[in-house]
């Protein structure tokens, strides 16, 4: 069992990374890929992907690990879709279980008034359901 890296992940968000990146940058090392890179591949997913309020940064960097852990990169044959459908689909599925929506909007209560869930918080449960999905073995 890993060491949590959850509190890491709000570092890197009080540090002005977007909620994708502090996901996927702070475990990007046991996905082979340098921060920097990774930082650079999530940019565009902040706020609910460029800033349109659609699915959560946090757990779209979530997947972003699932995919960078599970695919073959298999350019000729593509043949690990659906194994890395699968687990982020497990992610956005636990995700949505705890806080009733994936969508940014929704979380943040825009248009609703009622705040589901903060970024912070968001960033945390996406981490810890990452740890749990992608590297508890």
């Amino acid at each position: 069992m890993m060491e949590t890296r959850v509190e890491e992940t709000i570092k890197k968000h009080d540090q002005g990374y977007n909620c994708a990146q502090a996901v996927a940058c702070t475990y990007c090392d046991l996905v082979g890929v340098d921060e920097e890179t990774m930082f650079k591949i999530t940019e565009g997913f902040g706020a609910g992907m460029g800033n349109m309020q659609g699915v959560c940064g946090a757990v779209s960097g979530a997947c972003a690990l699932a995919g960078m852990k599970n695919s073959t990169g298999n350019l000729a044959k593509p043949d690990s879709k659906a194994r890395t459908y699968k687990l982020s689909k497990t992610i956005l599925e636990l995700f949505k279980t705890q806080n009733s929506s994936i969508i940014c909007g929704e979380l943040k209560g825009i248009g609703t008034g009622k705040v589901l869930r903060s970024c912070p918080d968001c960033i945390k449960d996406a981490a810890r359901i990452a740890e749990q999905v992608l590297f508890e073995e």
